[in-house]
């Protein structure tokens, strides 16, 4: 068998769709493709025609090929990623290339196709008849195959691009959204449950630098319940990047609510002491958002006039609730594919838990919530959680 040169083609998704500024998101999107691969080797990049061509440089990268590729899936910007064969642009090249390089999944199939796309027009053949020639070759290796236009076990794709050729299988499906840092920072109020990973994640998708917030209420909660977060942080950096995560207590507001205040005010109260204590350092972090994973009539303080409530003490920062109208089916999927579910339902209390009301409000009057507001000082005691907050170091894997 041949010994093929081998590039990873990464296929531009949204990308493709900027005007003017496409510049802007291609380069944001190739430096973090350096930063995701420069572990596994000196890699080469080029971009042309709306895919990146990443090219090992030295053995390392080569040996490190197949970890390359599936961490290509993890970049948002990138529709779709495959490992391809480079030949020389010739009939005979092509033809040896898709029935060697593609062998170890021919031999397991039934049925294929080619497909051809030629971007060099001066290459002798149409992409029909290209298709054709290349798909008459591999019948003659592998009798055991039937074509199949419609359903095939593998299709075999034949790329006829400026330089060169190239031959691959059927790419993997990439991460989508827009490139890592192109749409500024975010702060993400991150609890140990399985919403609030899920929803740092698709903000991520969408360009957003990911640094992140955890209340802790100890000694109500452990020590375990902070370094379960400190792993979703960790977990979630395999898709969202290097996130800062601070650490913020809210024991002595909590234990000022439940002395001096209706109990059935008491979730409401602190999330509204969360989105102020939030706002604060986020601005502090330079973050344009706060990101909660919230999602409309969950529980009881996720209904429509009590996000409005906690919305309300939110000056100058939007609040971003990516899964608002998601079902927990569908946030749980998520959670899997992220890596951050199995972690979510470790039995470890968050602050959330602790001195949960019997009968929570779910339908508040802003008047009632401000009366029970005026028992406390509140200033004082946003600024003392604030000013007690830390930065948690969270270790990649």
């Amino acid at each position: 068998m041949v010994n093929y040169d081998e590039v990873l083609l990464l296929k531009f998704g949204e990308v493709v769709l900027k005007g003017l500024n496409r510049s802007y998101f291609e380069s944001m999107l190739i430096k973090d493709t350096k930063r995701r691969l420069n572990r596994l080797g000196k890699f080469s990049y080029s971009s042309v025609q709306s895919v990146l061509y990443v090219t090992p440089v030295d053995e390392e990268a080569k040996m490190n090929m197949d970890i390359a590729l599936a961490d290509s899936t993890k970049i948002f910007g990138i529709m779709n990623v495959c490992k391809a064969a480079v030949c020389e642009k010739t009939l005979d090249a092509v033809l040896e290339a898709g029935r060697t390089y593609t062998a170890d999944a021919l031999r397991n199939a039934r049925t294929f196709k080619v497909e051809s796309k030629r971007s060099d027009k001066d290459f002798p053949l149409k992409s029909p008849e290209l298709s054709r020639e290349c798909g008459g070759a591999i019948l003659e290796k592998f009798h055991h195959l039937k074509v199949d236009v419609n359903n095939p076990q593998v299709t075999v794709k034949v790329e006829i691009r400026t330089d060169f050729a190239y031959i691959h299988t059927d790419p993997l499906v990439g991460a989508g959204g827009m490139p890592y840092g192109s749409a500024g920072k975010g702060l993400l109020l991150l609890s140990g449950g399985i919403d609030s990973p899920v929803a740092g994640y698709l903000c991520a998708k969408r360009g957003v630098v990911i640094d992140a917030l955890h209340f802790e209420s100890f000694p109500y909660t452990s020590e375990r319940a902070r370094e379960k977060v400190v792993e979703l942080a960790s977990q979630m950096e395999d898709y969202c990047g290097k996130i800062k995560l601070t650490v913020a207590s809210v024991t002595e507001i909590q234990e000022h609510i439940k002395s001096k205040c209706n109990e059935d005010y008491f979730t409401l109260l602190l999330r509204r002491f969360m989105m102020r204590i939030a706002e604060e350092i986020a601005i502090r972090r330079e973050c344009r958002c706060l990101i909660t994973g919230e999602s409309l009539g969950q529980v009881a303080s996720q209904t429509m006039n009590a996000l409005n409530s906690t919305n309300s003490v939110v000056k100058t920062l939007c609040v971003h609730r990516p899964l608002i109208a998601m079902d927990k089916e569908d946030i749980v999927k998520l959670s899997r594919k992220i890596g951050t579910f199995d972690i979510s339902i470790q039995p470890f209390e968050d602050c959330c838990t602790v001195f949960t009301p019997r009968h929570p409000v779910t339908n508040p009057k802003l008047e009632n919530i401000l009366a029970e507001e005026a028992k406390l000082d509140v200033e004082t005691l946003v600024n003392n959680a604030v000013e007690s907050a830390y930065i948690q170091e969270v270790n990649v894997f």
